[in-house]
């Protein structure tokens, strides 16, 4: 008899996203003709660089002869584009790589969700609080959580975020096995100096945990002094896996191409050094084929000089997006963080309202539609997240509206 997974009966109800679209299209529906404007999903809205473009219609005309024509690649990726990747860190992170520790996927969200398989069932998870819900909930999936409750999931360990510590949290106090981090941090902005972050490794060396680094905002730094890796603390290596995507620098959210890396160095309680590589390896020939060969011409076009520069001019669009909200905001008397080296701003409720309620008031008297912080976490309570990821105009139209409504 086929019986399901009880573990997907533990998630709570509602994933945040789908939870924003289904009220946002119930809104529209009772006011028809009025126009939303959207700063909720980082989806990316501008055309990708053409640079990027050509390497991926010249790759495809090489599919459409049989001369030239390739099926499946390499699992792990294409070996000039995972040479490209570890010279990129070479030049851009001061960060020493092996071409075989970067493994090519279809997303940094998709490796967010499946690095969790490398680990016993038994292991006890850290999050940030907040977090982005795929850590979480690909945990809760994987049998780490008794259940739901009081806005937790009961059996993972919360590192709360606040205003206090700036959104950037201490190591846990107790013993973990698994801490997920995520620098420039979804949905907060905070960004963890390198005295920060080496707390991290410092506490997951001793311990035998393991780190997973989300660097999928990694392009947004533009403070010299922040790491854009955490390969940039010693030891890492020997304690984290960092993931890390095309989406957000290259706009490839729809294009679908990211990374992992997992180092030779890397050891946990009860493995020897290359262990986990092996593992990951060993995963991804199984269980998947290797990302769009016509994806990766585009990753490979983005990270030569030119298409280097060219991503660079679509950072700093949404970079200059993010100065026009947070500028906007505080204006109003409006705490935020992030806006600055991150593509996310956190701004605190006002008058006491839920995140719901504040998530609810934009929507009736802006017309504007962001994300409920409490969606992130119970420390995500009482803010929301305002993307800049949109047309410039929309994004001033935004600003004007919330300006004009809250004053």
């Amino acid at each position: 008899m086929a019986r399901i997974n009880d573990n997907y009966t533990k998630l709570a109800s509602g994933y945040l996203f789908p939870e924003i679209a289904r009220r946002t299209k119930v809104w529209s529906a009772n006011h028809p003709g009025v126009q939303l404007m959207r700063l909720g999903i980082g989806n990316t809205t501008e055309a990708l660089p053409m640079v990027l473009v050509d390497a991926m219609k010249a790759k495809l005309d090489k599919l459409s002869s049989r001369d030239t024509y390739t099926g499946y690649g390499d699992e792990q990726g294409d070996t000039p584009l995972r040479e490209a990747l570890k010279d990129f860190y070479k030049k851009h992170y001061g960060v020493e790589l092996l071409a075989d520790e970067f493994f090519v996927s279809d997303g940094a969200k998709s490796d967010a969700a499946n690095i969790q398989n490398l680990f016993s069932e038994d292991c006890i998870v850290a999050v940030q609080d907040p977090a982005y819900p795929v850590y979480v909930d690909s945990n809760v999936v994987g049998g780490r959580s008794t259940g739901f409750q009081d806005g937790q999931y009961k059996g993972l360990v919360y590192l709360e975020g606040n205003s206090e510590n700036g959104f950037i949290p201490l190591p846990p106090k107790q013993k973990v096995d698994i801490i997920y981090l995520c620098f420039p941090n979804n949905p907060t902005g905070a960004v963890a100096t390198k005295e920060q972050l080496k707390t991290f490794v410092d506490y997951a060396r001793e311990n035998k945990a393991v780190i997973i680094f989300d660097a999928a905002y990694s392009s947004y730094i533009e403070d010299e002094e922040l790491p854009r890796s955490i390969y940039e603390i010693e030891g890492a290596k020997e304690c984290a896996i960092e993931i890390n995507s095309f989406s957000k620098n290259a706009g490839f959210t729809g294009v679908r191409l990211g990374w992992t890396v997992v180092p030779h160095a890397l050891v946990c309680e009860n493995s020897e050094p290359d262990v986990l590589r092996g593992m990951w390896n060993r995963r991804q020939c199984t269980f998947f084929n290797g990302a769009s060969n016509i994806a990766q011409a585009g990753g490979l076009a983005a990270l030569s000089d030119e298409g280097y520069e060219a991503c660079q001019g679509l950072v700093d669009y949404y970079k200059g997006n993010a100065r026009i909200i947070k500028e906007g905001l505080e204006s109003l008397g409006i705490e935020c963080i992030g806006g600055k080296n991150s593509p996310y701003i956190w701004a605190k409720c006002p008058n006491g309202m839920s995140s719901w309620e504040f998530f609810d008031f934009l929507l009736d008297k802006c017309h504007v539609v962001v994300t409920p912080g409490a969606g992130f976490g119970a420390a995500g309570e009482g803010y929301v997240r305002v993307s800049s990821y949109g047309h410039r105009e929309n994004v001033e139209m935004a600003i004007a509206s919330i300006k004009e409504n809250m004053r």
